[in-house]
């Protein structure tokens, strides 16, 4: 690696050549050299650390990146349940008082329908049992429910209201079927009428069966029914079932054009973030483990999940009914094809961890130390 190699405190520690390993040693005994690729700058990184795992020196320099669209097999999109509006044309409808149509989605963690989300459980509609027996501020009917009462005129130009993940795909695809993860999670909608139909035949391209119509009409909102649910979903697939004809020529063009891709690469119906997160965790399996006597299902059955970001997810699959008050579920097929999901978890953690970090009286002369370390570091 070339570069000029600098102590912590920015001072040089070699001649601007070529560092080696062996000119290194003589400085001091070292007990660790870490290589870093960085992703984010495209820069590959080493540093030089004591047995203490002080950093002696560090040095980096760029590095050459290839695309090719052929070698993308397959591509799609994990996002938050956060709320779109769009009008036909797919051009964004505001949902703030501003008017300002930049402003057409509602994020997953908005309280602003807190009073809707009250008012549609005190019905106790059936269909909450499959979301612990209440819907939370953060899920979709409440906030459908704000926007008809308080923004009338937003309300009559939207022509679908879309998961934000569901959103992407669409964009990419031109295909409007939603994911069963979007759907069931956040929407009500529920998956296991699908079971029998999936039996009869191998289409994971599925007409809607799963809207609870009388729920939708008895909160005041059964202008959503029209049409077969297509402002909702009159379409629903498993998560990462192939749509459209792939990644359309616009999109790849207008999009994509920076990643390599190609029109025709195959995307995925999408999965909300976390439920995309808890499916890598699923897969893992300890070293004792390395060899279940269980069958696949059954082991991953045995697993919770633990999503971790602004929020936290505590996820379950199982494959038989377990109604549990005040935990989310049960979702059918929203993480694995055919099997229950059960969540938990917390709206505010990393969010909060920031907030104590950020108010702390430290908090400014701290970021001012970590700006100027970054700034020496990245400038070698």
């Amino acid at each position: 690696m070339s570069g000029k190699w600098t102590r912590s405190d920015s001072t040089p520690l070699l001649p601007p050549t070529t560092p080696s390993i062996t000119t290194l040693l003589p400085l001091k005994r070292l007990f660790l050299i870490l290589l870093y690729l960085s992703r984010n700058d495209l820069r590959r990184r080493a540093g030089v650390f004591d047995e203490n795992g002080k950093l002696l020196g560090s040095s980096s320099s760029p590095i050459q990146v290839w695309k090719d669209g052929d070698c993308v097999e397959g591509l799609g999109f994990a996002a938050t349940c956060s709320l779109v509006a769009v009008d036909a044309d797919g051009s964004p409808i505001t949902v703030s008082w501003s008017g300002d149509s930049r402003r057409s989605i509602i994020v997953w963690m908005d309280h602003r329908a807190v009073e809707q989300a009250e008012r549609i459980n005190s019905r106790n509609s059936p269909v909450l049992q499959y979301c612990g027996g209440a819907l939370s501020p953060e899920m979709q009917p409440p906030k459908l429910l704000w926007v008809k009462e308080n923004l009338p005129e937003s309300w009559s130009m939207v022509f679908r209201w879309m998961d934000l993940s569901d959103w992407l795909s669409y964009r990419a695809t031109g295909d409007d079927t939603r994911s069963l993860c979007t759907t069931v999670c956040k929407w009500t909608y529920l998956g296991h009428p699908h079971m029998q139909q999936n039996n009869e035949k191998d289409s994971r391209d599925m007409e809607a069966c799963g809207w609870g119509d009388d729920f939708w009409e008895e909160i005041g909102l059964g202008d959503l029914v029209e049409g077969h649910h297509a402002k909702i979903g009159r379409i629903v697939a498993f998560p990462g079932h192939p749509l459209g004809s792939g990644l359309t020529s616009t999109a790849a063009k207008a999009r994509y054009s920076e990643l390599g891709l190609v029109a025709g690469i195959p995307v995925g119906t999408s999965p909300i973030d976390a439920q995309a997160g808890g499916v890598g965790v699923l897969e893992s399996v300890p070293s004792s483990d390395s060899q279940p006597k269980e069958s696949d299902i059954e082991a991953l059955c045995h697993r919770m999940m633990l999503v971790c970001g602004t929020s936290t997810c505590h996820l379950i699959v199982s494959q038989k009914k377990l109604f549990i008050p005040g935990v989310w579920g049960l979702y059918w097929s929203a993480v694995v094809p055919e099997q229950w999901l059960t969540e938990g978890g917390q709206s505010a953690t990393g969010a909060l961890l920031d907030y104590i970090i950020e108010n702390h009286v430290a908090s400014p002369h701290l970021a001012n130390h970590a700006a100027s370390q970054r700034e020496i570091h990245c400038s070698t």
